[in-house]
């Protein structure tokens, strides 16, 4: 295959996109709340890019200067063949970070062959640690298999994991303490994630359940000393705090308290083949079209840097009345 030369993506706002997350499936074996609708409609499979469409477009963009990829779902781990679609992206000259985020539940029986296939850094769904606000939560989920899966990976050597918690106030804003306390335990890091109003959801109101970060920075402070980090923008939005005399840092994710737009470096490509520029707009490019036409690498390359320059400078995600984007989460790529 014809290698591109790097040439750095770059939007009107002068911000170089250097991070792609790739959805490898709208499927999911879970149903959370913030995420879905219960009775969740799938793409046909035709619809969905083929493994080695996935890889063949994450080299096109590995050539344009993005340096790292995040594959998301829906749920990663339920796309047959993800072993070897993570060897093979592993592989590709250029590429500096390979992660993955998931829910867990199917991690144990997955982890020593991803990290074996070059997968670096895992993130892991963890929004409670009862088992009975877990499965309310999650409508499916197990929280044994989850934490099985937690168990896995630390075990299989991944350099890097962290749980990822979207905290819902009245549901699980209990689960805050214990979930710190077991970040520590495990010598893991944690992230904390404000609610994204993606799709029209029945099971509860968002500007009720949102509990900022600040709040949840607050109750962890009556126990724990945090010493700021900063936002590490290489590897996504999270602005981060150690706990002191610990390795575990503790990381918040603010879409509606502080607006993190300034430093975006990054674009999701969904289980369809569509180009997603923001998270908060329907701005987007149609690739799967183009690439089962037959179009070169280098016309793809082409369609991605024009498509750049229709990149917003911010979202504009607003909690009151229906939401701006109707798509659901596990439709945009985690």
């Amino acid at each position: 295959m014809t290698e591109l030369k790097a040439t750095a993506l770059i939007d009107p706002f002068q911000r170089e996109i250097r991070y792609l997350r790739m959805s490898v499936t709208d499927r999911c074996d879970f149903r959370c709340v913030y995420c879905m609708s219960e009775d969740m409609k799938f793409l046909p499979r035709s619809e969905v890019l083929s493994l080695e469409e996935i890889e063949r477009l994450a080299r096109v963009f590995v050539g344009l200067g993005v340096r790292k990829i995040r594959l998301t779902g829906g749920e990663p781990l339920v796309r047959r063949g993800l072993t070897d679609l993570v060897r093979q992206v592993a592989q590709i000259p250029g590429l500096d970070t390979l992660a993955m985020t998931s829910n867990g539940a199917r991690l144990a029986g997955q982890a020593v062959a991803l990290r074996q296939a070059g997968l670096q850094q895992i993130n892991i769904s963890l929004d409670s640690l009862d088992p009975d606000r877990f499965h309310a939560m999650t409508r499916t989920g197990e929280l044994a298999d989850v934490l099985a899966g937690i168990d896995a990976a630390i075990a299989a050597g991944f350099p890097r994991i962290r749980l990822n918690a979207v905290i819902l106030q009245g549901r699980n804003d209990q689960d805050v303490l214990a979930l710190v306390a077991f970040a520590l335990a495990k010598g893991i890091d944690l992230a904390f994630i404000e609610e994204m109003p993606l799709g029209v959801i029945d099971d509860h109101d968002r500007a009720e359940t949102l509990l900022t970060s600040d709040a949840l920075r607050a109750m962890i402070a009556t126990q724990h000393v945090l010493e700021p980090e900063g936002a590490d923008h290489r590897s996504g939005p999270a602005s981060y705090y150690r706990v002191a005399g610990s390795k575990t840092r503790l990381g918040f994710i603010s879409p509606h308290s502080h607006n993190f737009c300034g430093d975006c470096n990054r674009v999701r490509l969904t289980a369809e083949g569509r180009l997603l520029l923001c998270l908060g707009h329907e701005h987007s490019l149609d690739l799967r079209a183009p690439l089962r036409a037959g179009a070169s690498d280098a016309e793809l390359a082409d369609m991605i840097r024009l498509a750049l320059l229709r990149k917003p400078e911010r979202h504009e995600f607003d909690l009151a009345g229906e939401p701006q984007i109707v798509r659901f989460m596990n439709m945009t790529g985690g």
